[in-house]
């Protein structure tokens, strides 16, 4: 027994940094989530195609010489344009929200090929955000490790300082009073619509920059990177609000992005202890499908409360 906990924890210690990275990473795809799930209470499917989306963009682009920090907005706002497609599909176009992420992530499986130009597009002699500028130069070599995680760190305490800043706008609390009560905001004179397709392409947008990020962590970008991305953002979420919901002073950004850093932990322990990694797909199902429920019983709640 001792044996076992011994080796398990000295796997994860070898590992830390590596967790923490990705952990910070999948926060910024976790962030759009709790847009989508929390917020909105829009069940987006279309994140496992905007993730690879940004990563694809990001491959293309720093193959062909352009600088690593420009694909950062970049990615944004290609994550962004297929965000507010997919609200265009369900809006304008009246189909229901699972079905159009399943349209829009589908359809991004082609433009994902079609702009990488193959499955898999590997840059791992070029310069990326990690290796480029005053982070670069001060960490090098086997400290570039210390390098990503300083760098992850400021960018996601940045997205969410301008995320919860958003939420304080009179456009962040249209965005909460859509999810919450659409009929109010229909009869504050304003259209639940197109708050609808804001919220998407800002959570989109968030997840392909999360794609970006990862492709220049792993130095490659892959067509199926994002296959799971819909679970891993959600288990961050419910782990982030549930078990930090108690903590009255946290706001639900931060919870989030602990949440994403402790799941990515959990994994690790996971997989270490000997969990075969395909057992993980029943779990994200399983997880899944209680999202699911919890939320046509919520939307039955604000119904009769409304």
């Amino acid at each position: 027994m001792f044996t076992f906990f011994g080796n398990l924890f000295t796997s994860i210690y070898f590992q830390k940094e590596n967790i923490l990275i990705q952990g910070l990473i999948f926060a910024i795809l976790a962030l759009g989530v709790y847009i989508t799930y929390k917020i909105l209470d829009f069940p987006d499917l279309s994140v496992d195609g905007t993730f690879p989306l940004g990563a694809a963009v990001t491959a293309v682009l720093i193959t062909n010489g352009v600088n690593p920090y420009l694909t950062l907005p970049v990615a944004f706002l290609c994550g962004a344009f297929a965000g507010v497609l997919t609200g265009i599909i369900h809006v304008k176009l009246r189909v229901r929200d699972l079905l159009a992420g399943i349209i829009m992530s589908t359809a991004l499986y082609t433009v994902n090929l079609r702009i990488a130009g193959k499955a898999n597009v590997p840059f791992f002699s070029k310069d990326t955000i990690f290796t480029l500028g005053p982070i670069g130069k001060l960490f090098e070599g086997n400290q570039i490790v210390y390098g990503k995680i300083i760098l992850v760190i400021i960018i996601v305490v940045v997205i969410k300082i301008l995320l919860d800043l958003y939420l304080k706008t009179r456009s962040g609390y249209l965005l909460r009073a859509t999810g919450d009560n659409s009929t109010l905001v229909t009869s504050l004179g304003k259209d639940k619509g197109l708050v609808k397709i804001l919220g998407l392409s800002i959570a989109n947008g968030l997840a392909a920059l999360a794609g970006c990020i990862y492709a220049q962590d792993q130095a490659y970008s892959d067509v199926s990177m994002g296959t799971g991305m819909v679970m891993l953002g959600l288990a961050s979420v419910i782990i982030g609000t549930s078990v930090f919901k108690a903590i009255k002073c946290m706001k639900s950004t931060t919870a989030v992005i602990i949440g994403s850093v402790v799941y990515k932990l959990c994994i690790a322990l996971a997989i270490a202890a000997g969990l075969n990694a395909n057992d993980l797909k029943f779990i994200y199902s399983a997880l899944f499908l209680v999202i699911l429920v919890s939320t046509r019983e919520r939307k039955k709640k604000v119904k009769r409360n409304a």
